[in-house]
């Protein structure tokens, strides 16, 4: 029976740039979707944070791609904690699965490898 789940994902762009921002979130989305094996039906609800250096888009504009349109997505700006890593998009999303806890991946790309290498 599938249960509820919470996977996490993070990601870098080099700029703050439109284009840039919505491809390493499609990119990121791609990925955690296709680790989890996840469909729209699957998803709740997606909470995506950026650091404040980043502003040119809101990045759960890529998620109209894979059909989350009707799916509940809130953007919110990071707290800026000294030292964190920059120009980073981070990612909660909510999640339909059958897989146990222990199966589920989360998922961290580019710079924001940092931020968990035990799951990169």
């Amino acid at each position: 029976m599938p249960r509820l789940h919470g996977i996490r994902g993070a990601t870098t762009v080099s700029r703050n740039d439109a284009a840039e921002i919505l491809a390493a979130t499609d990119e990121l989305l791609r990925t955690l979707i296709e680790a989890n094996g996840l469909t729209p039906d699957d998803i709740v609800s997606g909470l995506f944070t950026v650091t404040r250096d980043l502003d040119a888009a809101f990045p759960a504009r890529a998620a109209e791609e894979f059909g989350w349109n009707i799916v509940a997505l809130l953007h919110a700006t990071e707290i800026p904690v000294p030292g964190a890593l920059p120009n980073c998009i981070r990612l909660l999303v909510h999640a339909y699965t059958t897989r146990g806890r222990g199966e589920i991946k989360h998922c961290y790309l580019r710079g924001a490898t940092v931020l968990r290498p035990d799951r990169a």
